[in-house]
């Protein structure tokens, strides 16, 4: 099923999550089971496929950070999801350089457009010992030179998708579609 699932389900976001252990040791991995929960609070999920250094950090301090995982960085993104211990910062293994953040202790990725700051909401845990995380979000930054007319642009931030097996995706063509009104929907007019 996992297999199929991850083939079917797709493109998946990737939450570049950095977390930082109760000994001080910043980590950082990918998690493509990635989205927004709420808006009101703001909340982050991500799934945990069993427990890594990722939920076990996260636990302990009640802080991560998610930093968008983007075309230039995609080989960094990939090195981080090595299987090294956890005295060992990913952030190393991956040339990357930290960013302090403003609200919460774990490092962005410097050379990421997005950081977001979350603290952990709650967590759901499955029978199968995955868990999903929940971070209400307590700062977002976007690098200025991907924003146009002050919104953050798409085609400027490049964000990159995991597909099935050892694939992975980019946004692709983009198209702009208005939503309609209750109206022209029930008039079948397209926008």
């Amino acid at each position: 099923m996992h297999t199929l699932l991850n083939a079917v389900v797709l493109p998946r976001p990737i939450a570049w999550v950095g977390s930082r252990s109760a000994d001080g040791v910043d980590n950082l991995a990918p998690h493509s089971y990635f989205t927004v929960s709420s808006l009101t609070p703001p909340v982050l999920q991500f799934t945990s496929i069993g427990t890594k250094d990722t939920l076990r950090n996260v636990r302990e301090t009640g802080e991560f950070t998610v930093s968008l995982a983007n075309r230039p960085l995609m080989s960094q993104v990939n090195t981080s999801s090595a299987p090294v211990g956890p005295q060992i910062s990913e952030f190393d293994v991956a040339g990357l350089t930290r960013r302090a953040s403003i609200k919460v202790e774990p490092p962005s990725v410097a050379e990421s457009p997005v950081a977001i700051e979350c603290q952990l909401f709650d967590t759901m845990e499955f029978a199968g010992g995955d868990v999903v995380v929940f971070g209400e979000v307590v700062w977002l930054r976007v690098d200025e030179n991907c924003l146009t007319r002050g919104y953050p642009d798409v085609e400027l931030l490049e964000p990159i998708s995991r597909l099935g097996g050892p694939f992975w995706g980019d946004i692709g063509t983009v198209s702009a579609l208005t939503r309609p009104s209750a109206d022209d929907a029930l008039r079948g007019n397209d926008n």
